[in-house]
C-alpha cells in the first residue's frame, strides 16, 4: 500500500466537491469568534473536535450552521479559502471547484458582496502563490423555499464574473430537486453550470429529477443511484460524474463501513467516479486523506486510482486546453510511477 500512497501524492488532482465553509477548522474557528467577539457553545479546540459525532446528516449540519457564525467579515471568508486552498496545493490539488452557501451569512446580514469579494480574493492569492486554479459554486440550502433562493441568484447574478455555477445542498430528505425547478432553469439561463445534492439520503427519485428537472451536468454524492439500474445505466451512457465523498459518507452513516462503500460497484457498473471531501474539517479527511482511505478499504489497483483521478479532470469545469495539460501530466506522472 505504501506504493499507492506515493501515488495518491504525486498525481495531480481536482476537487470537485468541497463546501468551502466545511473546510472551517476549529482552531480558525475559534481564532474568527475572538476576532469578532463571537461566543461560541464550546468552551475549547478539543471540546469543538468531540462534537463532531453525527447520527446523521442532520446532526452535522446543527454543528455546520453554528460554526459558520463566526464568518462575518470579507478578511474571514478570505481566511477560510486560503487555509483551504493552501492545504488543497499540499495535496497537490490542482483545480477545485469550491461550493460555497450564501444563505447561511445573508440570512445572518452578511452581504453577499461580503462573501463573494473575500472568498474570490483568496483564489486569485491562492493561484498567484500555490498555482491552485479554483473557482465558484453557489449552493441554494434545499430546506429553504424556492423564493429565498430565488432572491439569492438574483444577487448572484451581480456577480456572474465571479461565479461559475450553482448547486443544491443541506437537508435531503423531504427536499426533492423538483422543490427548485424554475430557479434552476433561470441559471441556466444565465449561463451557470449546475449540480444538484442528490442520492446521498435521498432516493434514486432525487437523482431522477436533477438530471431531468434542474439539468445537472453532475451528481454530487449519488450513492443511491445503484438501487435503480435503470438509472445506473443512464449514468453510465451519459457520463455523468458522481462527486464521491468516501470519509463524509462513513462520519454521517451513509454507510456503516469503508469496506462496503458503493465506489466499488460504482467503478464495477462503468460510473464516471471522482473522490472528493466534502466537509473535511468535521469529517476528518481532505482530499488525499479520502484516497488513502478508500483504496485501503477497497483495495484499489493503481489504474483504478489513476481512472478516478482522471474521471474528476474530465468532469471539471476547466477550460480545454487547460484540462488536455492536466490530463497529459496525469498521464506522465502515472508512466513515470509504473
Amino acid at each position: 500500500m505504501s506504493d499507492t500512497r506515493e501515488l495518491i501524492q504525486r498525481l495531480p488532482k481536482c476537487e470537485l466537491h468541497i463546501h468551502i465553509e466545511g473546510s472551517l477548522e476549529p482552531e480558525l474557528m475559534f481564532a474568527l469568534a475572538k476576532r469578532n467577539h463571537v461566543e461560541l457553545p464550546y468552551p475549547s479546540v478539543e471540546a469543538v473536535r468531540r462534537a463532531y459525532h453525527f447520527g446523521n446528516l442532520q446532526d452535522f449540519l446543527d454543528i455546520y450552521y453554528r460554526g459558520m457564525s463566526v464568518l462575518i467579515a470579507e478578511r474571514d471568508f478570505y481566511d477560510l479559502a486560503f487555509a483551504y486552498l493552501q492545504r488543497a496545493h499540499v495535496d497537490n490539488v490542482r483545480h477545485v471547484e469550491m461550493f460555497f452557501d450564501p444563505q447561511g451569512h445573508t440570512t445572518r446580514g452578511i452581504a453577499f458582496g461580503t462573501v463573494v469579494d473575500g472568498l474570490s480574493r483568496a483564489i486569485a492569492d491562492a493561484k498567484r502563490q500555490f498555482g491552485v486554479e479554483a473557482s465558484l459554486i453557489m449552493c441554494f440550502l434545499r430546506h429553504l423555499d424556492e423564493t429565498d433562493a430565488q432572491k439569492t441568484l438574483d444577487s448572484a447574478l451581480a456577480f456572474r464574473d465571479k461565479i461559475v455555477g450553482v448547486g443544491l445542498d443541506s437537508s435531503e430528505r423531504g427536499h426533492p430537486p423538483s422543490k427548485f425547478a424554475h430557479v434552476f432553469a433561470r441559471a441556466r439561463a444565465a449561463g451557470l453550470f449546475v449540480t444538484a445534492h442528490a442520492g446521498e439520503e435521498g432516493p434514486p427519485s432525487y437523482v431522477w429529477e436533477a438530471l431531468d428537472i434542474l439539468g445537472v451536468g453532475r451528481v454530487d454524492h449519488g450513492n443511491r443511484s445503484l438501487e435503480d439500474e435503470a438509472l445506473v445505466g443512464r449514468l453510465a451512457r451519459e457520463k455523468i460524474a458522481l462527486t464521491v465523498c468516501p470519509l463524509s459518507n462513513l462520519r454521517l452513516r451513509v454507510i456503516d463501513d469503508l469496506t462496503r462503500h458503493p465506489l466499488r460497484r460504482m467503478l464495477d457498473k462503468g460510473l464516471a467516479v471522482t473522490v472528493n471531501s466534502d466537509d473535511p474539517a468535521y469529517f476528518g479527511g481532505y482530499v488525499n486523506e479520502n484516497y488513502r482511505a478508500v483504496t485501503d478499504a477497497l483495495r484499489l489497483t493503481r489504474d483504478e486510482i489513476i481512472a478516478i483521478v482522471r474521471n474528476g479532470f474530465e468532469a471539471s469545469l476547466m477550460p480545454v486546453a487547460a484540462k488536455a495539460g492536466a490530463i497529459a501530466e496525469l498521464d506522465r506522472i502515472a508512466a513515470a510511477t509504473e
